[in-house]
């Protein structure tokens, strides 16, 4: 297959839908092993791979976690493989080694031999669970020495939860992907804590205390030793903005030393400051942040964000969500900072409309003044126009569309929840 045609094939397994599960990640790993795609050792529960693994669950803040560990890897001098979701612009996006993306020869490549591996399977793997199991195929390729994998959705039953890890970390829980993971905070971080495994070190960034009682409980199950990591980090820059990233640099750092990698301060300072992570209150230019803020917490540090750098002066406000987000929750911690919102029409099929957007502006904000527009950009010459500051934000698949208008690069021609 070319490149396009597999990604037209990946993207086609979207009609399997989102199937959280580790027994046909398992099988295809296995498979994977034993066809020579890569090197691993297969066990009753996990597949042990020869490299080491940070596994990164959360709702909030694990990739922006996961870039800054594989940035200070980078600058020990490791050769790391990031495997993150979702992609903002382009697939190849979701698997680097050593800071650069896949390959669209290596992508075509790979997905071949797993489509072939696969033809007759059923039930047949998910597009997660290809993707993965493409990540891990490249990983073993590129001869890498660790290996950080962020999970899909939740941890417990997440596809990348078939490999086995020297260090679980866990970043902020909160309320995200309820229909999948459970409408209690202490439901959705059981699934979170399911990353755990027996005698593997645990790091943690602060959580509220149902979730931590859940992350503590789980960890005494497995034995596994347990840090909770309090402490802002503050001695060096970090290329991203933020007091709420001092907290994920903490934790970034405090993951390396379980999974025994050893880094001084310059190292560190060195990683910190080299972090390429976009739609995480990213300068487009002076006046336009981009922000990827998808859940009412995210919406609450990015206003949080907002005042640190802006202090009272609002912004002009450029929105949509996913129409399975709490929109309520976005809009309320969003008003606040805003002067003015924009509604665009967006590509994606799962996006919010925007007269529902709307009407929930109008009732949370009456004298907010909103209006919609018929693209990404037509709001943006009208953000433009204003006065304000602009803030992109209300979706990471918004902020890859909005990242890819003004590259002047086509936007990815499939979506999907992982």
């Amino acid at each position: 297959m070319t490149y396009k045609e597999a990604l037209g094939w990946l993207y086609s397994l979207q009609r399997f839908g989102i199937k959280l599960g580790l027994e046909n990640i398992r099988r295809l790993l296995a498979a994977l092993s034993r066809s020579g795609g890569f090197q691993a050792a297969v066990g009753d529960l996990e597949i042990a791979l020869p490299w080491k693994v940070i596994h990164i669950a959360g709702t909030n803040g694990k990739g922006s976690v996961c870039a800054m560990i594989d940035s200070i890897c980078r600058a020990k001098g490791q050769r790391t493989g990031l495997f993150t979701s979702p992609h903002l612009v382009t697939f190849r996006e979701r698997i680097r080694v050593n800071g650069k993306m896949v390959s669209e020869n290596a992508v075509a490549a790979g997905l071949t031999s797993i489509r072939n591996l696969i033809a007759c399977w059923d039930p047949h793997p998910t597009f997660f669970e290809v993707t993965t199991a493409l990540a891990l195929k490249h990983f073993s390729e590129s001869n890498i020495d660790v290996a950080i994998l962020e999970t899909g959705i939740g941890g417990r039953l997440d596809a990348t939860n078939a490999v086995q890890s020297d260090v679980s970390v866990i970043t902020q829980i909160d309320f995200d992907h309820q229909e999948w993971l459970g409408n209690t905070l202490a439901e959705i971080a059981s699934e979170k804590a399911g990353i755990i495994k027996p005698g593997i070190p645990v790091v943690s960034a602060p959580q509220l205390l149902e979730a931590e009682q859940v992350i503590r409980a789980r960890a005494i199950e497995c034995e596994a030793p347990l840090q909770v990591v309090t402490e802002s980090y503050g001695r060096s820059p970090i290329a991203l903005r933020g007091e709420y990233q001092k907290q994920n640099a903490a934790v970034a750092i405090a993951a390396l030393h379980p999974a025994k990698i050893d880094v001084d301060d310059s190292t560190i300072a060195r990683g910190l400051a080299a972090i390429e992570w976009p739609a995480r209150f990213q300068y487009w230019d002076e006046r336009t942040i981009i922000d990827g803020a998808h859940n009412p917490a995210a919406a609450r540090v990015l206003a949080e964000t907002w005042r640190e750098i802006f202090g009272h002066q609002k912004a002009t406000l450029v929105l949509a969500v996913l129409s399975d987000k709490n929109l309520r929750g976005i809009c309320e911690a969003l008003t606040p900072i805003a002067e003015s919102v924009l509604l665009p029409k967006i590509r994606s099929e799962r996006a919010a409309a925007r007269e529902g957007l709307a009407k929930v502006f109008a009732s949370v904000a009456p004298s907010l003044p909103y209006s919609m527009t018929p693209s990404v950009a037509k709001a943006l010459d009208l953000a433009r126009a204003k006065p304000n500051p602009i803030l992109v934000t209300g979706s990471l698949h918004f902020a890859g569309e909005v990242l890819a208008y003004l590259r002047g690069e086509p936007a990815a021609f499939e979506e999907c929840t992982q």
